[in-house]
């Protein structure tokens, strides 16, 4: 006689059988998702007025300009931060070199001088928003933020007023770290996941509570790869603005994976 199977053993016979069969019965490799990734910094985008107290902060809109083109040649795509997270946390697909842009404060020249250089590129920025930026129609008022939102660029936060966070109370440090967010979630109904430590200040303290916050991570001005070792000490590059061109294609060439 035939042995007779139910409808549940034989769904179970065959899962079994297809499992053998395509893993030689031995357990599959996972693949890991843990490679570094660049996360460059920028600041100004405009040229030095003279007397300017912190001249590198500032680069030259033809400088960035020529920087990312340099990037698009050598093979580069632009990506958020959500992105590169998702690819270490679950494994969702990169372009081959990816790199994150990232802005820090909220100045002007990010919306007149970068948004346009990046949309010619179908590039997202990431914006590290200080939320009194939107004070102010010589920063980042919040109907050029909502371009930048358009034209897919990633909004984080970047405290409230930028102070240094190792050097304030408790109640402060909560309201520039969880008020920020909430702030600019509710001004621009989008998701605020990753947080940027004022002048890359931070101490076991000020991370605890960007991670009480819900923050899935956070950038410093460490020089180097972001390693999804370090979600929440995430390493920069910054961009400088004495580096031009090929300063800056020696900082991306020098990198070490």
């Amino acid at each position: 006689m035939r042995p007779r199977f139910t409808v549940a053993e034989a769904t179970a016979f065959l899962v079994v059988a297809a499992f053998l069969f395509t893993t030689g019965g031995a357990p599959a490799a996972v693949a890991k998702h843990n490679s570094p990734v660049p996360i460059l910094m920028y600041h100004v985008i405009a040229a030095p007025p003279g007397g300017a107290a912190f001249p590198d902060l500032f680069v030259r809109p033809a400088d960035f300009a020529g920087q990312m083109q340099w990037l698009s040649r050598h093979g580069y795509q632009a990506v958020t931060l959500r992105r590169v997270y998702d690819y270490w946390l679950s494994g969702r697909p990169l372009p081959r070199r990816p790199v994150v842009i990232s802005f820090d404060d909220g100045t002007l020249g990010q919306h007149l001088h970068a948004l346009p250089v990046l949309s010619r590129l179908h590039w997202p920025g990431v914006l590290n928003l200080k939320v009194n930026a939107l004070k102010s129609r010589y920063t980042l008022p919040a109907w050029r933020v909502r371009d930048m939102l358009a034209a897919g660029w990633e909004l984080d936060a970047h405290t409230i007023t930028h102070p240094d966070l190792t050097h304030v109370g408790d109640a402060q440090l909560w309201h520039e770290v969880n008020g920020s967010r909430t702030t600019l979630r509710r001004e621009f109904h989008v998701p605020v996941d990753f947080f940027c430590y004022p002048s890359g200040r931070y101490d076991a303290h000020v991370v605890a509570a960007v991670r009480r916050a819900g923050y899935l991570g956070a950038t410093t001005t460490n020089y180097g790869l972001a390693r999804p070792k370090d979600l929440y000490t995430l390493g920069r590059v910054r961009v400088s603005g004495s580096d031009g061109v090929a300063g800056f294609a020696r900082k991306l060439e020098g990198l070490s994976q």
